[in-house]
């Protein structure tokens, strides 16, 4: 496949034009998106963690996952140095805990969040239906964000529960 002048590596942390009302679209399109819920973790002085809905599978080969996280978020200047993060997919008996990791000034790994050291040093939540602990390989600048481009190296898929899900600004969990 050939490429496409100009279109391989954009330059996503310039701000150029946009139409008047765009981040407000932006917006009110994926508010009617679902989507899972996830934790990211990562060790520092402190732990850090944070709440991301924007994770996605990037790649089989070589495996590799992504997600967002505003610059202006308290985890970001661990997550910016960070070689490992962890990644936990939340159930939906988790609510409060997805509650806990999104809110500002929360003391995230107090009880009764259940955590203990993984690989890498990396915090893994307990209870979670999986984790993985990855090493990060890429952080790309889009906007106010970095897109964080990261490579499996352990983890655990065999919890249970089903997925807690992030829809019209709320958590939720799966219908019949």
């Amino acid at each position: 496949m050939k490429a496409t002048p100009g279109l391989d590596a954009p330059d996503l942390s310039a701000p150029g034009p946009r139409p008047p009302g765009a981040a407000e679209l932006l917006r009110a399109v994926f508010r009617r998106h679902a989507a899972g819920v996830a934790v990211v973790t990562a060790a520092g002085t402190r732990p850090v963690g944070f709440t991301a809905t924007s994770l996605a599978s990037v790649s089989m080969e070589p495996p590799l996952l992504s997600f967002g996280v505003g610059t202006g978020s308290s985890s970001w200047p661990v997550l910016s140095e960070a070689r490992h993060i962890g990644v936990h997919l939340l159930g939906e008996d988790q609510r409060e805990l997805a509650e806990t990791f999104a809110r500002s000034g929360a003391d995230r790994f107090a009880p009764p969040t259940r955590w203990r050291t993984g690989p890498y040093g990396v915090p893994v939540l307990d209870g979670v239906p999986a984790w993985l602990v990855c090493a990060v390989v890429a952080r790309i600048p889009a906007g106010d964000h970095r897109v964080v481009i990261a490579r499996p190296e352990a983890g655990d898929p065999s919890g249970a529960g089903r997925p807690l899900l992030y829809h019209q600004g709320r958590f939720n969990a799966l219908r019949d």
